[in-house]
């Protein structure tokens, strides 16, 4: 056995403690003393990484994964228009799970082992199936992922996915690493991935209309009346979609003013500008998109059926991914009658751009740089405030064009998924329950998100997945019990979701959805005893009229009805009235 290391004794304590504290922990744990060999110089390094330059682009194939397989299909059209070779990960399975374990840490969360293990399963899969050499893969692959410095173990992935491939025999396999704050770790020579302004407008554009045909696919699927066509629409329209991205080139610069800019030093800035201008006004995505809509709105629906509507909420991997790792909760919900409204990444890139904002609006007039400045020293105080408002400006600039571009993207789609919410009001809702500066996972989203969607008489219930042991949601989930306290008719469930414990799980969202289809059966009988026309009275008038059976005709919200049937049937039976048809058992 190779000695082990203690490490460097902490400054001010003195060696012979932490020798004896050595010991101790040897005879403890029935250990030799001998293993111990104690070196107070001795430091954590980061491990030396392999950096994937520009010449092994032709040669090199980047995995990536961690979304949906509707996100991660655009995303990859956007790697190939962009001239790389990219290939999507599996959805991760239970097997994934499984290999995570075996070849990493103890103690991790949910995500971390399928996610981890997903990528070395693949690696296998390359090496024994396929018959590459382990050196071909370690050179002509790279892992794509992203990191990030929070509280959570998700700050850890990074030293996972080496120690799993490490174990695994693949000690030379390359992880790139993207963080949310820092950006790509490389090295300083060429990086191999460019994170260009082509790279962020088509991920951000990808992973936009990702979100959206989720949600409009959840919308659409509970009232299909032939079972599978929404399926099939979304993988014909995910294909169709996936040419467009990988034959989308964004416009550059050129003619006598690309020389001039080239000239004084400022070509990369001119051409940024040229593709602002077109994101911001190009139809090259939205008539593409509205084709899509076109596909969708062919689908027949029936709308008269009641199905309780289930927005889902919880930590971020698990309340996207769409398979073992949530226990295939969506389709678990669809299959028993749930309508589901799905969680955008949207609201994710939302939250962190308002973060941006606050932070500045928080520490606003302070300079750590530098002392207060005095009372009579206003030129000090006005450069404060000059460089408060000026990122201020900024980040708003950027979100109101965030949002503008996905109001773009569903209105192209029909416009009947939901807008990105609004930040403020989410503050509002929740700072009272939990404090909007408390960070970590989405901090206070999740309870934010549990009152909005159910005072705004969105969802009948909310369902909140999230790892064992997820430390950000944790803490949410105590404050949800203030919360669910205060709003009396609230349903509000919880589930930890792991590699095992899939049928409790199972069985306690179907007690939750057993209440919440009540309410929901309960609120369509209520609407349609009020409207002063039978069932078979509004279905005869839908069979009349084509357009109240396609899925992206509009239903107006109506204040205190939450269900899709129970709005349908008031809304249509406002149509009859406005016609002047009378009811037969009126008559």
């Amino acid at each position: 056995m190779p000695p082990m290391d203690v490490p460097a004794t902490p400054k001010g304590m003195p060696r012979d403690l932490v020798e004896e504290a050595a010991r101790r922990i040897a005879q403890e744990e029935g250990l030799d003393p001998s293993f111990l060999a104690i070196n107070v110089d001795k430091h954590f390094k980061r491990p030396f990484e392999r950096p994937f330059t520009a010449d092994q682009r032709p040669h090199t194939t980047i995995l990536f994964g961690g979304f949906t397989y509707r996100h991660e299909r655009l995303i990859e059209g956007v790697f190939h228009s962009l001239g790389y070779k990219a290939e999507t990960l599996p959805t991760p399975n239970v097997d994934a799970f499984q290999t995570g374990k075996e070849y990493g840490n103890n103690g991790q969360c949910n995500p971390t082992y399928f996610t981890v293990g997903n990528l070395v399963q693949y690696l296998q899969y390359l090496r024994d199936e396929k018959g590459l050499f382990t050196e071909e893969i370690e050179d002509h692959y790279v892992f794509f992922t992203a990191g990030a410095c929070g509280p959570c173990r998700f700050g850890m992935y990074e030293a996972e996915y080496r120690l799993a491939l490490r174990n695994a025999g693949f000690e030379r396999f390359r992880v790139i690493l993207f963080q949310q704050k820092g950006g790509l770790q490389q090295s300083d020579v060429k990086a191999g991935l460019e994170l260009s302004p082509d790279f962020f407008i088509g991920l951000v554009s990808a992973i936009n209309v990702g979100d959206l045909l989720n949600e409009l696919a959840a919308q659409i699927r509970p009232y299909e009346v032939r079972p599978g066509e929404t399926e099939r629409v979304l993988r014909e329209s995910l294909e169709y979609l996936y040419r467009v991205f990988r034959d989308r080139r964004l416009p550059r610069l050129t003619g006598k003013a690309a020389d001039l800019l080239e000239r004084v030093g400022h070509r990369d800035k001119g051409d940024l500008l040229v593709k602002f201008l077109d994101l911001l006004t190009t139809e090259d995505l939205v008539a593409p998109l509205r084709e899509v809509a076109k596909r969708f709105d062919a689908i027949e629906v029936d709308r008269t059926i009641p199905k309780p509507v289930v927005k889902i909420t919880g930590e971020f991997w698990a309340q996207t991914t769409d398979g073992d790792g949530n226990f295939n909760m969506f389709k678990f919900l669809q299959a028993e009658g749930a309508e589901i409204i799905t969680e955008p990444i949207a609201t994710w890139l939302s939250y962190m751009l308002w973060q941006e904002k606050i932070r500045p609006a928080d520490r606003r007039g302070l300079d750590e740089a530098a002392p207060d400045p005095k009372w009579w020293e206003v030129g000090a105080k006005l450069r404060l405030q000059g460089r408060y408002w000026k990122k201020r400006v900024l980040i708003e600039l950027a979100d109101r064009i965030y949002r503008r571009e996905y109001d773009r993207v569903r209105m192209a789609l029909g416009g009947t998924c939901h807008p990105i919410v609004d930040m403020w009001e989410m503050e509002r809702l929740a700072h009272e329950f939990y404090h909007s500066r408390s960070e970590g996972g989405e901090g206070h989203l999740e309870v934010a998100k549990n009152i909005y969607y159910t005072v705004k008489g969105i969802a009948h219930m909310v369902l909140s997945l999230k790892p064992f042991g997820c430390m950000p949601s944790t803490q949410s989930d105590g404050a949800q019990s203030a919360v669910v306290n205060r709003f009396k008719d609230m349903i509000f469930l919880p589930i930890e979701t792991s590699g095992e414990g899939e049928i409790n799980a199972h069985s306690r969202v179907q007690m939750a959805l057993g209440e919440a289809k009540a309410k929901a059966k309960s609120e369509f009988n209520e609407v349609l005893a009020g409207c002063g026309y039978t069932l078979d009275e509004i279905r005869a008038y839908v069979a009349e009229h084509p357009e109240l059976r396609r899925p992206l005709y509009h239903v107006p919200h109506v204040e205190g009805v939450v269900g899709t049937a129970a709005r349908f049937v008031h809304h249509v039976a406002e149509r009859m009235r406005s016609e002047g048809i009378r009811s037969s058992a009126a008559a």
